[in-house]
């Protein structure tokens, strides 16, 4: 267990963040600008329909962000991660365990199961693991199966979310654990980041602003409801895939579904997770807490920049030296 980020990764990050990967939202564009930018791009592997295009998409991310790192000799330029569903309903687990192999992403995510396996063949190559946990208990497991990383899913998140308060969880979890730790809710702002930071977390993890980018997947239509959309807008159930979420309310009314009304779908199933048959997924948009603060569509280097000024003017007001990230 690495208990701080390696220099590789530090010192390639303009700021202390992973735009988390979002289904059916983040794109192989998205995971490049962001890396490109300075900061951790990543998306889900099931994000690509078939084997063969994850094929492709991975090998574009390494051509891409090699090609910005000879073009460009000197600047930031991110690792860039992957994010594996290890639950036993994901059929395409062991072909895509198979492309982090060919590929070696530097980061791998790893969400609902155990990741020992995953943990063995990515520090074969060098790689970091980072598994995602929503309570303690999954916490605990996490750090006893040897992860590098846990990424605390808390309260006011978009998708999949807990219930535990920030606060509360990074206390609660650093009396066991002195790993890396990335915290994630409702983290939309520059100073939201600085705030992840001075908890102890070592990277924020930011979902919600980056749908609203130009290299997202996410319809316009989707996009613009983000922006018109503000905390009222939001309902936390497991009607969608069996695991709880914060979804936007609108999108839910627009499906012909009444959101007081809503059934609880008895077990998850990511066998049928991918872009051409999660319906639901497609027509219902997640979004999280941090929603107010989205205003407009940017490119993501722009976003990026813009949350980089408010970390500095954040830090600014409390120290002089804000050179460090």
């Amino acid at each position: 267990m690495l208990k701080k980020l390696p220099k590789q990764v530090t010192g390639q990050m303009v700021l202390p963040v992973i735009a988390a990967p979002m289904f059916l939202v983040s794109s192989p564009d998205l995971v490049i600008e962001s890396c490109k930018a300075g900061i951790i791009g990543s998306f889900p592997l099931l994000n690509a329909r078939t084997t063969d295009i994850l094929d492709d998409w991975m090998n574009h991310i390494n051509e891409e962000l090699e090609k910005s790192r000879l073009e460009n000799p000197g600047k930031r330029i991110a690792p860039w991660a992957v994010n594996l569903v290890v639950h036993r309903t994901n059929i395409r687990y062991e072909a895509d365990l198979k492309l982090i192999e060919k590929y070696q992403p530097p980061i791998v995510i790893t969400s609902l199961g155990k990741p020992t396996t995953v943990i063995n063949i990515v520090h074969q190559y060098g790689g970091l693991v980072f598994s995602d946990v929503s309570n303690l208990d999954h916490a605990r497991k996490a750090a006893e199966s040897g992860v590098d990383g846990l990424i605390l899913v808390c309260d006011g998140a978009g998708g999949h979310a807990g219930t535990i308060n920030p606060l509360a969880f990074i206390g609660a979890v650093k009396e066991f654990w002195d790993g890396i730790t990335i915290l994630s809710g409702c983290i939309s702002s520059g100073r939201d980041i600085l705030a992840a930071k001075v908890l102890g977390a070592d990277l924020a993890y930011m979902g919600t602003r980056f749908i609203a980018t130009k290299e997202s997947f996410a319809s316009e239509e989707y996009q613009t409801m983000l922006i018109d959309s503000s905390l009222e807008d939001l309902i936390y159930t497991d009607a969608f895939s069996g695991v709880n979420g914060n979804y936007l309310i609108p999108s839910i009314k627009k499906a012909g579904l009444n959101p007081s009304h809503l059934e609880k779908k008895d077990s998850v199933d990511f066998s049928k997770m991918n872009r051409t048959e999660a319906k639901a997924w497609k027509d219902i948009w997640s979004a999280g807490q941090g929603v107010n603060t989205i205003k407009q569509v940017l490119p993501a280097g722009e976003l990026v920049q813009e949350l980089k000024n408010e970390y500095d003017q954040a830090l600014a007001s409390l120290s002089p030296d804000h050179s460090k990230i």
